[in-house]
């Protein structure tokens, strides 16, 4: 186990955002997180991260837990002259083979030079990706990585996540809007909507009377036929470990 969040309670000044949050992620595990806008996923990456500190309940992180997260979106100054070497630099100075190793795990090692302002946006992803790995980490979290791509850079950008899932052995928990990619390449899914609606294997999550309800899904039978036939599942390697950091409501 890498990570562990107990009877999780988070809350945002005085609303609750997510409640009685309990979930495991596993060494190799592909996690998606799935709900509608205003559901939570965003904030339950920050509280795993640390940068939301929970109301109640704990979370439980193994000794050799390393994190490397992509963020939903990063809003760059149009006239900020900064290279991709230099942003990957920030705020800490990296050697020039971790950034190279970094670039090719991500896809794009020939965009180092490049300022980051000139790059599409499937390029930017692959750079925060990049940025993420630079740590090497053996948890990704990743916030709706491919918002605004097309349907060829997200088929991409999946194909080098799956690919960095098999060759790092590394987990991946992954909030995602795409029903059908969520269907085909997860492992374990989590619907949230203020707490955990339904998880399990897709097409058990699939199945969920609360899932179908909750999409709009109630009449739309071809549709999770269609999911449930491109799914595949993968192989994880899963082994347990004593969690010794804990991180306990204040």
């Amino acid at each position: 186990m890498l990570i562990e969040a107990r009877d999780l309670d988070v809350r945002i000044g005085k609303k609750t955002i997510l409640k009685g949050i309990n979930l495991q992620v596993e060494k190799g595990q592909i996690l998606t997180v799935i709900g509608p806008n205003g559901s939570g996923k965003s904030t339950l990456l920050k509280t795993l991260i640390g940068s939301l500190p929970p109301a109640k309940g704990l979370i439980i992180r193994a000794p050799e837990l390393s994190i490397g997260y992509v963020p939903q979106r990063l809003h760059i100054d149009v006239t900020l002259p900064i290279t991709v070497k230099r942003f990957l630099q920030l705020p800490h100075k990296i050697s020039a083979k971790r950034m190279q190793s970094a670039m090719a795990d991500a896809g794009v090692p020939e965009l180092m030079p490049q300022q980051l302002n000139s790059l599409s946006g499937g390029q930017l992803q692959r750079v925060l990706l990049a940025r993420a790995l630079l740590t090497n980490p053996n948890l990704l979290l990743l916030d709706e990585p491919t918002q605004g791509l097309d349907r060829k850079g997200t088929a991409d950008f999946y194909r080098q996540l799956d690919h960095l899932r098999q060759t790092l052995n590394c987990a991946i928990v992954l909030v995602s809007h795409d029903l059908q990619v969520v269907m085909r390449q997860s492992e374990q899914v989590i619907c949230l909507n203020g707490c955990i609606c339904c998880q399990g294997k897709p097409e058990e999550v699939g199945n969920s009377d609360i899932f179908r309800a909750l999409f709009g899904l109630e009449d739309d039978a071809d549709t999770l036929a269609l999911y449930r036939h491109h799914h595949h599942s993968q192989n994880s390697q899963g082994s347990s470990q004593n969690s010794q950091e804990v991180t306990r409501a204040r």
